[in-house]
């Protein structure tokens, strides 16, 4: 009997092609790591080895010390959280309507969300800050968390996950006299949350990593956020030292290997578009 499995010659290939390629990828952050954790007579050009040769812990707490990381570090956790959870329901909202409700204008809606995928983010930021400037929001947290609780990107992606929801479902609430609120609240969310989670991921990340905008809208101190302060330490702002600075950019990449620790299954789950189906 023929069996389609691979053989060993082939597998072993494969898994090393796999490993490598991690490898590979894993080494700039495996560096980064190691350097945050030399002295600074290790990072001459004539001293550069992986491995430090005495493990200087100090230099996490002289980050934090000296660029105030611990007030940029909660900023950026504040609207990185605050935009994660607005997010999700605004988007699944969105993607809700879109996907189940009839109106008029609804194709139209649909096309325009499209379009809006095509323009880069950038585009817009001269149109934001003149919005968010009339309303009072530069230099404080709405301006950071605002403008990104809603995105074309993230309208589609949730429009998709909900048109996987079978309508027998909602028809079935509707008979028993929920209303659209209802079947949102109660049936769509707990039969799309991979998707939310995975997009609740995605938002994170690009908030926690935002740093052209919060550029633009933080101009004093108590409002930024870390990837600007990372920016001002590696520019010799803060302090002159290698191994602080990288030791500052350990602990900005850290909460996000975390947040994809927690959420990996649920990530791989919605961003295959899983579903309950007919």
């Amino acid at each position: 009997m023929r069996s389609d499995r691979p053989s060993l010659p082939w597998r072993v290939f494969a898994h090393a092609v796999v490993y490598a390629a991690a490898l590979a990828a894993a080494m700039p952050l495996l560096w980064m790591i190691m350097t945050s954790l030399k002295a600074d007579d290790e990072v001459a050009p004539d001293r550069l080895s992986l491995w430090p040769r005495a493990w200087q812990w100090s230099n996490y707490a002289e980050a934090i010390r000296a660029a105030n990381l611990d007030r940029f570090f909660m900023n950026s956790l504040v609207a990185a959280v605050l935009t994660t959870v607005l997010a999700g329901f605004y988007n699944a909202a969105a993607g809700f309507a879109l996907a189940k409700l009839r109106f008029r204008g609804r194709r139209t809606a649909i096309w325009l969300v499209l379009a809006a995928m095509m323009l880069p983010v950038q585009a817009s930021f001269i149109v934001a800050y003149i919005i968010a400037a009339r309303l009072g929001m530069v230099d404080n947290m709405q301006a950071l968390v605002v403008p990104f609780i809603a995105s074309a990107f993230g309208i589609f992606y949730m429009k998709q996950a909900v048109a996987a929801v079978p309508d027998s479902l909602l028809e079935a609430g509707r008979l028993d006299g929920m209303t659209d609120l209802d079947l949102f609240w109660h049936l769509v969310l707990p039969a799309i949350w991979p998707a939310t989670a995975a997009l609740g991921t995605l938002s994170f990340v690009n908030s926690w990593n935002s740093f052209l905008w919060p550029l633009v809208v933080a101009d004093s101190e108590s409002s930024k956020t870390l990837p600007i302060a990372i920016a001002e330490l590696a520019g010799g702002v803060y302090v002159q030292s290698w191994p602080v600075r990288m030791a500052a950019a350990t602990l900005i990449t850290l909460p996000l290997v975390i947040v994809f620790l927690l959420f990996q299954r649920a990530f791989v789950r919605g961003v295959t578009l899983s579903g309950v189906k007919e």
